[in-house]
C-alpha cells in the first residue's frame, strides 16, 4: 500500500508558534517530515531547499508559498502544510504567504516533483480550496482536503464517503454512473492542459451521475490512466492541440475529439456529446489496450480515424502543432543563449572562432562566444525537430527517422522552415502508406526497426534532394527577399496581421503559427533586420492580452468576478513574461468581449513596433530581455499603447453589458435598484 502524500502529522495549523521567516518555516515543516521518517538528514535536506529558493522565489500570488526541491535525503514524495496568520515572506509580489506547502521529492524523481507541483497548482486555482484550508481547524481534515479526499471521512471514518453516497444515489436512480476518461494536451503543456482538465473535472462534478478520470499530457510528462479505468469507461474525450500520446489505449471507445480550448470553454457540452455517442455506439464496444489484433502497431492518427468526426484540416493542424510544440524549447533555449552572447560580447561575437579551439576562462569574450555557439547548436536542431515530430504526430515513432532525415536535408539545401514542414508531412505520409501494406508475419518483428526506417528514409531523401527540395528552397528564398523588401505601410500592415494572429486564440494554433513564423526568421546565423522586427512585433503583441486584463481588473474591478480579479494579479507576471495564455481565464468567461478587445490592442502594438523599427534577437523573455531590444523605449510605448486600447475596450464592453443586465433585472422585478451581475461572470 502506498504511503499517502500528506498525513495529519505533516500539517501545522499554527505555524506562527515556530516560524516567522521562510527558513524557520522550512525547518519546522521539514522537522515533521524527518519525524515521520521521510527525510533522513534534516540539515542536508534544508540545504537543498535553500539552494532551490536561491534560484527563484517560491511565493505565489494570493498568499501562498511553495518551497520545494529534489533531494537525496528524501525517501519518498512528501508534502507538508503549514498555516500562518501573520504571514511569511516567500518573495511574492503581493505580500507574505499564509499558506505554506513544503514539497519534497527523492533525488532524480522529476516526475514525482513536477507531478506534485502541477496537481497542487490546479488545486490552488480554486478559491474554495484555499478558503477551506484557511478555515480548517483539524489537521486530519486539512490533510484529507489536500489529498483530494472528503474531509468528513477523515474526521469520522464511520461516515460514508462522498463517492460511496454518489454511487448509492446512482444505484437508486438509473444504475451505474456514466464513466468518462479524458486526455488533455497543448503545445506548451502548461496552461491549457491543466485548465482543460480542471474544467472537465468541474463539469463532471456538476453533471448527474458522471464520473471522469483525466490524463494530463503536460510538460511534466504524464501518468497513464490505469488500464482498468479505461476498460471500465463508457466514452473518451480528447481535448488536445498536439497528438495524444499512446492513443491506441482508447481505441474502440466512443470518442469526442476536440481542441483543448473547447474543454475550457464548453466542458458540459463535451460530456453531453460523450453520452450521446456512447448511446449511439454498437453494443459490446470495448477499448483495446495494446496493438491491433494482427500485431500491427498502426499510426495513432490512423487508428482514431473511424472514431473522430474531425476532418483532414483539423488533423493537419494537430500534426503541425505537434511539431511546433517539440520545437519551441529548442527555440527558447537557443535564442536566449544567442541573445546573452550578443549582450556580453556584442554583435561581432558571431565571428568569434570556435570555443573548442580557443577558450580563455577569464575572458568575458570567450564566455560570450560559448553562449552564442551553444545557442547556434540548439538552433541547428529546429527544422529537423519540427519535421521529425510532425511525422511522429502522424505515424508515431516510426515517423521519427524519416522526419529527422528530411528535416536535416531541408537545412542542407536551404529549404528552411517551409522545407521542414514539407519533409515532416512527407515522412509521415510515407510511413503511414508502408504501415498499410500487408506483410508476412515473419517480417512484422523487423518492420518498425529496420524496414520502415530504411524504406521511408530512402523515399523521403530522394524526394527532398531530387524532386521537391529545390522548388521549396526557391520559395523560401523568395519569401525571405519579400520580407526584407517590406517598408513603410507594408511593414505596418504585416505588424497588424501578426498582432491580430497573436491575440486571436491566446496561445492556440493561430498564435503558434505567428510565433513559429517569427522564430523561423531569426533561426539563422545572420537574420535580416526585417526578421528581427517581426520577432519583436510578435512578442510585443503577445504580451498585450494578459497585461490588459490585469489592468482592467485593477481599474474597474467591479466588472469582474472575484476569481477573475485573482487571475488578474497573476496576469501581470504572465504578461510581463510573454505568456499570452494568462488571458485565457478571461476569454473563457466572456469571449465575445475579451477576444475582440485583445485583438484590437494587439493590432495597435503590432503596427507601432513595425513602424518604430524595433528589433529583437531573443525569441522569448518579455520585459526581461528589453535591454536586447532595438529602441527599447519606443518598444515599451508600443506595448503600453496596445494594453491601454485593449483595457479601454474591454471595460467599455463589459460596462455596457452590466448596464443592460441591471436594466433587465429592474424591468423584471419592477425596480431599477437590482444589483448588476459582474460583467465577467459566466452565464
Amino acid at each position: 500500500m502506498n504511503t499517502p502524500l500528506i498525513t495529519a502529522d505533516l500539517v501545522d495549523l499554527d505555524l506562527d508558534r515556530t516560524a516567522t521567516t521562510k527558513d524557520e518555516a522550512a525547518r519546522s515543516l521539514a522537522g515533521r517530515m524527518a519525524a515521520a521518517g521521510r527525510v533522513t538528514d534534516l540539515d542536508g535536506f534544508l540545504a537543498d531547499v535553500a539552494a532551490r529558493e536561491e534560484q527563484m522565489p517560491t511565493g505565489l500570488e494570493g498568499g501562498i508559498g511553495i518551497p520545494h526541491c529534489r533531494s537525496a535525503h528524501v525517501t519518498e514524495p512528501t508534502l507538508a502544510f503549514g498555516r500562518s496568520t501573520t504571514g511569511i515572506d516567500f518573495g511574492a509580489a503581493d505580500g507574505p504567504a499564509t499558506l505554506v506547502f513544503l514539497i519534497a521529492a527523492p533525488a532524480g524523481a522529476d516526475q514525482d516533483h513536477l507531478g506534485i507541483l502541477s496537481t497542487l497548482a490546479r488545486d490552488l486555482m480554486r478559491a474554495e480550496f484555499t478558503d477551506a484550508l484557511r478555515a480548517e481547524t483539524s489537521p486530519e481534515r486539512a490533510a484529507a482536503l489536500i489529498r483530494g479526499e472528503d474531509p468528513a471521512q477523515a474526521a469520522d471514518p464511520a461516515a460514508p464517503a462522498a463517492d460511496e453516497g454518489d454511487a448509492d444515489a446512482d444505484a437508486a436512480g438509473d444504475g451505474a454512473p456514466f464513466r468518462i476518461v479524458a486526455v488533455t494536451s497543448c503545445p506548451t503543456g502548461i496552461a491549457h492542459t491543466y485548465m482543460a482538465a480542471e474544467s472537465l473535472d468541474r463539469a463532471a462534478a456538476e453533471a448527474d451521475g458522471v464520473l471522469i478520470s483525466v490524463e494530463t499530457q503536460g510538460s511534466a510528462g504524464f501518468e497513464r490512466l490505469d488500464p482498468a479505468v479505461i476498460a471500465a469507461a463508457d466514452a473518451v474525450v480528447f481535448a488536445h492541440d498536439v497528438e495524444v500520446r499512446e492513443r491506441h489505449r482508447f481505441a474502440g471507445l466512443p470518442t469526442v475529439d476536440v481542441g483543448v480550448k473547447a474543454a475550457i470553454n464548453r466542458p458540459a457540452e463535451l460530456i453531453a456529446e460523450a453520452r450521446r455517442r456512447a448511446a449511439d455506439a454498437p453494443a459490446g464496444t470495448q477499448p483495446r489496450t495494446g496493438t491491433d489484433g494482427d500485431g500491427d502497431d498502426t499510426a495513432p492518427m490512423d487508428r482514431a480515424a473511424g472514431d473522430s468526426a474531425d476532418g483532414f484540416g483539423t488533423r493537419l493542424r494537430t500534426w503541425l502543432m505537434t511539431g511546433v510544440s517539440y520545437m519551441v524549447p529548442f527555440v527558447a533555449a537557443g535564442g536566449l543563449m544567442i541573445a546573452l552572447g550578443f549582450a556580453l560580447g556584442g554583435y561581432e561575437i558571431s565571428d568569434a572562432p570556435s570555443v573548442a579551439d580557443h577558450f580563455v576562462w577569464t575572458e568575458a569574450h570567450s564566455w560570450a562566444a560559448l553562449l552564442f555557439q551553444l545557442g547556434g547548436a540548439a538552433f541547428g536542431f529546429l527544422i529537423p525537430v519540427l519535421a521529425g515530430y510532425i511525422a511522429y504526430g502522424m505515424a508515431d515513432r516510426p515517423g521519427l527517422v524519416p522526419g529527422f532525415v528530411g528535416g536535416a536535408i531541408a537545412v542542407t539545401i536551404d529549404a528552411g522552415f517551409l522545407g521542414g514542414l514539407a519533409a515532416g508531412l512527407l515522412a509521415g505520409a510515407v510511413v503511414m502508406a508502408i504501415q498499410r501494406v500487408d506483410v508476412p508475419a515473419a517480417l512484422r518483428g523487423i518492420m518498425p526497426v529496420v524496414v520502415i526506417p530504411l524504406i521511408s528514409s530512402a523515399v523521403v531523401g530522394f524526394l527532398m534532394y531530387i524532386v521537391i527540395g529545390k522548388p521549396i528552397a526557391s520559395a523560401q528564398s523568395g519569401l525571405t527577399d519579400w520580407l526584407e523588401g517590406l517598408s513603410g505601410s507594408n511593414a505596418v500592415l504585416l505588424g497588424i496581421l501578426l498582432g491580430l494572429m497573436m491575440c486571436f486564440d491566446l496561445g492556440g494554433p493561430v498564435n503558434k503559427v505567428a510565433y513559429a513564423f517569427a522564430t523561423g526568421g531569426i533561426a539563422v546565423t545572420a537574420p535580416s533586420d526585417t526578421s528581427l522586427q517581426i520577432m519583436a512585433t510578435v512578442m510585443a503583441a503577445g504580451m498585450v492580452p494578459p497585461l490588459a486584463m490585469a489592468l482592467a481588473t485593477t481599474v474597474r474591478g467591479k466588472l469582474f468576478t472575484r476569481t477573475e480579479k485573482e487571475n488578474g494579479k497573476a496576469a501581470w507576471v504572465l504578461g510581463a513574461s510573454f505568456i499570452t495564455e494568462g488571458a485565457i481565464p478571461f476569454a473563457a468567461a466572456d469571449p465575445l468581449r475579451v477576444i475582440p478587445s485583445a485583438m484590437a490592442g494587439g493590432a495597435v502594438t503590432g503596427a507601432l513596433t513595425m513602424a518604430f523599427g524595433n528589433t529583437l534577437r531573443a525569441p522569448h523573455g518579455g520585459f526581461f530581455v528589453v535591454p536586447l531590444i532595438g529602441s527599447p523605449l519606443l518598444y515599451l510605448i508600443a506595448i503600453a499603447a496596445g494594453t491601454l486600447v485593449s483595457t479601454a475596450l474591454v471595460v467599455l464592453l463589459k460596462t455596457g453589458r452590466a448596464r443592460k443586465t441591471a436594466v433587465a433585472a429592474g424591468s423584471g422585478s419592477g425596480s431599477a435598484t437590482a444589483a448588476p451581475e459582474p460583467a465577467g461572470a459566466a452565464r
